[in-house]
């Protein structure tokens, strides 16, 4: 089996697991939470909500909760029952995306985390001013910061959603804004609390080679998995296809799907080449790239391959 690349370009951070070191380390179990007195319930909830802890103040009041998606509805609906003035104030206490505070490490720690993942700790002086231009012009529009939950996107993705976003009208981006902190805190809560009725955080990419030439599942297929974005590709992972003709695991998965494009290169010259057909030379298929986007991170993305040495075709599979 081949390797997953370990590093790829700074330009395309490899998306890391959520490191939660420097924040609260325990997780507890929805039974122990729904026993905890109000100032045990809001210290488990600590950072969930960034700098916040009124929100668990009142969810508390509505224990005990069945399963941990009714204690994040819970906890959301503290905040949607707030007057504007409050939920502004509420999102004016997140930080800027690769701002002057995440760069000095001024913000929460799960923020500082979630940033790191998407690479937002290391870019360069020119991609730093450019985020600042754009937190610039957001805030001049809003009022509050751009609130966007990085672990369901690419940087790319990022920063289309500045773009569209700043052509809202206020209250449109009020909700919208909301919405991403709501992505945020699921993704939080669920790395806190385990327990029943856990809310789906997590997608999954995966393929399947068929070789319609013999009839059967292609085994030993080199894959290759690439993010493409306006600076270029990054190799995310490079395997080979088994005896099924998949791969041994998902080729993404563990967490949300990053919002994005991606390509898929299958390898199919040096498999025919293997089996020794009569084939060209040259061979009229080699490698095959299938470039597709993701839109919804918590989905499940099937993209096989049908390939015989002179044609293939793929759909969105399940």
């Amino acid at each position: 089996m081949i390797a997953t690349v370990p590093a790829i370009p700074s330009i395309f951070p490899m998306p890391r697991e959520h490191s939660r070191e420097a924040a609260v380390t325990d997780r507890i179990h929805l039974d122990a939470l729904n026993a905890l007195d109000e100032a045990g319930f809001v210290a488990a909830l600590d950072g969930i909500f960034e700098h916040t802890p009124w929100v668990a103040r009142e969810a508390f009041a509505s224990r005990p909760f069945a399963t941990v998606t009714d204690l994040h509805a819970a906890l959301t609906r503290a905040v949607e029952a707030r007057p504007e003035a409050e939920k502004t104030a509420f999102i004016a206490a997140h930080p800027d995306l690769a701002g002057k505070a995440a760069r000095a490490g001024d913000v929460a720690p799960a923020s500082i985390s979630e940033q790191a993942g998407l690479g937002l700790d290391r870019l360069s002086d020119a991609e730093y001013e450019r985020f600042e231009r754009l937190n610039g012009a957001y805030r001049a529009r809003f009022g509050f910061p751009f609130v966007v939950c990085v672990r369901r996107q690419t940087r790319d993705a990022v920063l289309a959603a500045f773009e569209t976003r700043l052509a809202h009208d206020r209250p449109q981006e009020l909700a919208t804004a909301l919405r991403e902190i709501g992505y945020i805190t699921r993704l939080r809560l669920v790395e806190r609390v385990e327990g029943p009725g856990v809310p789906n955080v997590a997608g999954r990419l995966s393929t399947h080679v068929l070789d319609t030439h013999r009839g059967g599942p292609a085994e030993g297929v080199r894959v290759e998995l690439h993010e493409v974005g306006a600076s270029g590709r990054a190799l995310l992972k490079d395997t080979l296809t088994n005896a099924d003709g998949r791969t041994d695991t998902p080729l993404l998965g563990g967490g949300p799907l990053r919002v994005g494009t991606y390509e898929l290169v299958f390898h199919v010259g040096p498999y025919y080449a293997a089996r020794g057909l009569d084939l060209p030379e040259r061979p009229f298929l080699d490698a095959v790239p299938l470039r597709f986007g993701i839109a919804e991170p918590e989905g499940h993305y099937h993209v096989p391959l049908v390939v015989t040495p002179w044609s293939y075709a793929t759909y969105r599979g399940s």
